[in-house]
C-alpha cells in the first residue's frame, strides 16, 4: 500500500544524511525543557526567538510524520546506504525509505518519546500561540493512548533503527511521557499522575541520561511536585526525589560508594561514544534540580555533603568551562569558540565544499576518496557543533574518529539550556 505523506524538515540527527525520529524527538524535548525553565534568560539575551523557531522546526515535522492516530513515521533513510555514501544533502543518492511504526508494529519508545517532545513543546508555545500549543497537546495525549495500548520495541518494527539508535526499554518513555502530559495539561490530567504513581519501576539510581534512558528526566520531574508540595512526598514519589538526588551527588562526587568517573581534566565520564552527550544532559538536570530547590528554599543532602543551589550551579560552570576550552589540550570542544576547536569533524555537509562554490555533484564514493579522505580542516566550519575528548582528554581531530568527531543533535540541545542557566 502506497501512503502519501509530507515528511519535509526536521533534523538530521548527526553527520549523515538520516532522520531518525527517536533522537530527533530526545533532542526536541530537551530543548523545549532548557527552554521552559530558563525562558526568562533566553528573552533578556535576545535568544527566545530563535530557540523558538528551532523548537518548531522539529514539531512541525513530528506533527507530519503523526498523520493518523496510531501512525508515527519514525525513519527516513537506511543506514547501510547512507553509511556507505560521502555526500552533501543536496547530492544524495541513497534511499530515502519512510519507516513507520503503527498498531500492528508498535513502537512505545518512539511513540512516547514523541509524547513528551510535543508536550513539553506544548508549553513552551503556550504563552506565544494557542492554537498551535494545543494542536501540539493534542497530538501528544493520541500518541500516549497509542503507545499504552500497544507497547513494543521500536526497532522490533523498524530494524534498520536498531543499527543506529537502539532501545534498551520503553518503561522510561512512557514515565517520561505521562510527567510532560501532566506538567503540560497543568496538572489537570489525573490520569497521567495516576500513571506516574503506580509503577513498580521507578528506575533506582541511573548511570547515565541519554536519548536511551529517560528514568532521571521522569524522576527529576517527579521531584519538583515533591518540592512544590504538589503530592504527598511519600512511597513512589520519595522513590523518584530520592533517586534523581543521588545521581546527581554522584556527579557531584558527593556519594559515599558510587561516584561517576571523571577524566583527569574534571569532565564527567560516562561512555566512550560522544561522551559530551551526556555530560550535557547532566548538566541540564542538575541546572533545573538547581532551580528547583531554590525555588523550594530547599538544599541537596548526599552522603557526604549538603549541597546548596549554588553548589550545582558551580559544578555546572566547571563542566561548561571545560567544553569551551578550559581543559588540559586547551582546546574549545564547540565549533567556532575561541581560537583553537576542531577542524575535521565527521559531518558530511561540512565536510564538503559548499554548493554554491562549487555546485558539481558529489558520487558516493567520490565524496569519501575527495573529501573524507582529505588531511585537510573542513571547508565550512559547522559554528556551534560540540565534539567530545576521550577518558585522558586527548582528541586527535581525525575526521575518520567518529566517536569523538561526529556532533549530534543530542548534544547540542541540552546544552542551549544550560548556557541559558549561565548566562
Amino acid at each position: 500500500m502506497t501512503y502519501q505523506v509530507n515528511l519535509s524538515g526536521g533534523y538530521y540527527d548527526a553527520g549523515d544524511n538520516l532522520k531518525l525520529g527517536f533522537p530527533m524527538a530526545f533532542a526536541i524535548t530537551m530543548l523545549s525543557w532548557g527552554t521552559i525553565e530558563f525562558r526568562g534568560k533566553l528573552q533578556a539575551k535576545n535568544e527566545l526567538s530563535n530557540a523558538l523557531e528551532a523548537i518548531k522546526w522539529g514539531t512541525d515535522y513530528l506533527i507530519k510524520a503523526h498523520p493518523k492516530v496510531d501512525v508515527l513515521y519514525g525513519e527516513i533513510g537506511d543506514p547501510d546506504s547512507d553509511h556507505a555514501c560521502w555526500q552533501r544533502p543536496e547530492d544524495m543518492t541513497t534511499s530515502r525509505t519512510a519507516f513507520r511504526i503503527d498498531s500492528q508494529n508498535p513502537g512505545s519508545d518512539l511513540a512516547a518519546e514523541t509524547v513528551a517532545a510535543l508536550a513539553a513543546a506544548s508549553l513552551v508555545f503556550r504563552p506565544v500561540d494557542r492554537y498551535y500549543s494545543l494542536l501540539l497537546l493534542r497530538h501528544a495525549m493520541d500518541l500516549f493512548d497509542f503507545a499504552r495500548n500497544h507497547p513494543g520495541l521500536y526497532q522490533s518494527s523498524i530494524p534498520s533503527a536498531g543499527k543506529t539508535y537502539s532501545s534498551s526499554g520503553y518503561k522510561d518513555e512512557m514515565l517520561w511521557a505521562a510527567a510532560w502530559l501532566h506538567r503540560a495539561t497543568l496538572g489537570t490530567g489525573k490520569q497521567y499522575a495516576d500513571y506516574l504513581a503506580s509503577t513498580n519501576d521507578t528506575g533506582g539510581t541511573r548511570t547515565t541520561f541519554s536519548w536511551d534512558d529517560k528514568y532521571l528526566r521522569a524522576q527529576i520531574l517527579a521531584a519538583r511536585l515533591v518540592l512544590k508540595g504538589a503530592v504527598k512526598g511519600s512511597g513512589t514519589w520519595d522513590h523518584y526525589k530520592e533517586q534523581a538526588e543521588k545521581f546527581i551527588c554522584s556527579c557531584m562526587q558527593k556519594d559515599e560508594s558510587n561516584n561517576f568517573q571523571t577524566t583527569p581534566g574534571g569532565l564527567l565520564w560516562f561512555l566512550p561514544w560522544a561522551n559530551v552527550q551526556y555530560v550535557t544532559s547532566a548538566t541540564l538536570a542538575i541546572s533545573v534540580y538547581s532551580q528547583y530547590l531554590a525555588n523550594a528554599k530547599s538544599s541537596l543532602e548526599c552522603d557526604t555533603d549538603t549541597l546548596k543551589p549554588s553548589d550545582l550551579t558551580a559544578f555546572v560552570q566547571s563542566q561548561v568551562n571545560y567544553i569551551l576550552g578550559s581543559n588540559p589540550k586547551n582546546m574549545s570542544y564547540m565549533v567556532g569558540h575561541g581560537s583553537n576547536y576542531p577542524q575535521r569533524i565527521h559531518h558530511r555537509a561540512a565536510s564538503i565544499v559548499s554548493i554554491k562554490q562549487d555546485p558539481s555533484p558529489v558520487t558516493c564514493q567520490g565524496g569519501y576518496h575527495t573529501w573524507f579522505q582529505k588531511d585537510a580542516p573542513n571547508p565550512n566550519v559547522l559554528i556551534g557543533a560540540v565534539l567530545s575528548p576521550d577518558q585522558n582528554d586527548d582528541f586527535a581531530d581525525s575526521r575518520s574518529d567518529f566517536q569523538q568527531a561526529e556532533p549530534t543533535t543530542v548534544t547540542n540541545a541540552p546544552l542551549v539550556g544550560v548556557l541559558a542557566y549561565l548566562a
